[in-house]
């Protein structure tokens, strides 16, 4: 750790003839340090991403990810490597000359790099950004506060003072200082936690070699396993008895028996459902009078989104304790009846080879099993036809079966004007007796 008053002593060696050559090779080495991190780092991290971003120029928006990216990575690795370039380069000039002006760009080029890292990560963890600039200005007026109060050598007495203000919790003294280190570490151990549990995650999540069951499966034991391994390691840095959790678990087990049992219901039943592989994303299923495409597994519910672009958040348990009509759970295919009532004086065989040929020309409908039509019944008004048709998922698009029945009974409306085949009206006999 260099002295506190090492920025003195560097204006010691500018006014000091003698230092003048040491301060020189102090400059090369700091140029040198910072040159060759940027053109290192620029020639990997190009050569990386570079086909990435314009491998694929179907999709526009990958190549502004991959700038994105690129630039995010750079912005916190470039202090990096220049500081451990930096140290190594302080080193060596150590065994000739003093290095006090390197002294003051370790720590200028760690609260670089510092400050960059943050950032990064909550980018990484937080979707809202416009919340993050404020936290982002009040993180780098921190860290460069704190570095200037130790370069001039003034931060060695304002902890010694913040350290004199204390309070007693039984045999427990607490100060300033030991509160605001262990608030700051206990947000850097749970922020760390989730950024690696997010950056893992994805990883998981673009394995193709496991069904999107499992990777779900093992995002979310990675996320809590993290989550909850980063609260281990905070609560010590804090000061706090890791006993204390074996009272905090009892009391989280009567919380569980008591108000609780339906987030825990939720939470088991979730995982059930991904193990069971009963359902899956992009399955279509109707529950409980709600019809829908799952878009998304969540812990507490799963997220079903209707044919009008509505989106339903259904509890997890309610999938383990009601029936699920799933129209994909073995096949992907989907019966549709078109019922149509003819009058009694068209012609019943040609109306059934209309509807059938309608059905056969639609490229939504399945040649296996074939189309079939049925005259169902006699009505009072008329004659009941049924066509009976297959077709590929229909839930799996924006109309679902609407778009696929509109087709084949346009067709037919079409067909019965050309050859007169007529639709009835509700007819009622009347009869006037005198």
């Amino acid at each position: 750790m260099p002295s506190t008053n090492e920025l003195q002593n560097f204006l010691s060696d500018l006014i000091s003839g003698a230092q003048k050559v040491g301060v020189m090779w102090q400059l090369v080495v700091l140029v040198a340090s910072l040159g060759l991190s940027w053109w290192w780092l620029r020639r990997a991290m190009i050569r990386r991403i570079a086909p990435q971003v314009t491998g694929r120029p179907q999709d526009p928006g990958t190549r502004g990810t991959g700038r994105i990216l690129l630039r995010g990575r750079y912005r916190v690795l470039f202090p990096l490597f220049a500081l451990i370039l930096l140290v190594f380069g302080k080193w060596v000039l150590d065994h000739w000359y003093s290095t006090h002006l390197l002294s003051i760009a370790v720590p200028l080029l760690s609260a670089l790099a510092l400050i960059r890292a943050v950032i990064y990560m909550l980018h990484k963890v937080f979707s809202s950004q416009e919340l993050l600039h404020p936290w982002e200005r009040f993180i780098g007026w921190t860290v460069w506060t704190g570095l200037v109060l130790y370069v001039t050598g003034l931060l060695p007495e304002i902890l010694t003072f913040l350290d004199g203000i204390s309070f007693q919790i039984g045999k427990q003294r607490f100060s300033v200082v030991l509160v605001v280190q262990g608030i700051v570490m206990f947000c850097a151990s749970m922020l760390v936690a989730l950024w690696l549990a997010g950056a893992l995650g994805a990883g998981i999540m673009n394995t193709s070699a496991l069904d999107i069951n499992r990777r779900v499966i093992l995002s979310k034991i990675l996320r809590t396993t993290l989550i909850l391994l980063g609260i281990l390691i905070a609560l010590p840095l804090v000061g706090a008895d890791i006993t204390v959790l074996s009272v905090f678990g009892g009391a989280l087990g009567v919380g569980l028996g008591l108000g609780l049992q339906t987030i825990a219901s939720n939470y088991i039943s979730g995982f059930i459902i991904l193990l069971d592989h009963s359902l899956h994303i992009g399955d279509t299923v109707t529950v409980e009078g709600r019809r829908g495409e799952v878009t998304s597994l969540t812990t507490r519910y799963v997220v079903l989104k209707s044919d009008d672009g509505t989106d339903a958040l259904i509890p997890n348990d309610v999938f383990i304790t009601s029936a699920v009509v799933s129209q994909t759970f073995s096949d992907h295919r989907s019966r549709l009846v078109v019922p149509i009532q003819i009058s009694y004086a068209s012609s019943v065989e040609t109306a059934m080879d209309i509807m059938l040929n309608a059905a056969k020309t639609r490229k939504q409908v399945l040649a296996d099993p074939e189309p079939v039509v049925f005259l169902k019944e006699f009505d009072a008004s008329g004659i009941n036809l049924e066509l009976y048709v297959w077709v590929e998922n229909p839930g799996g698009s924006d109309l679902g079966e609407l778009g696929p029945r509109s087709d084949i009974n346009t067709e037919i409306w079409s067909e019965f004007q050309k050859h007169g085949i007529e639709l009835p009206f509700p007819q009622h006999e009347v009869r006037l007796l005198q």
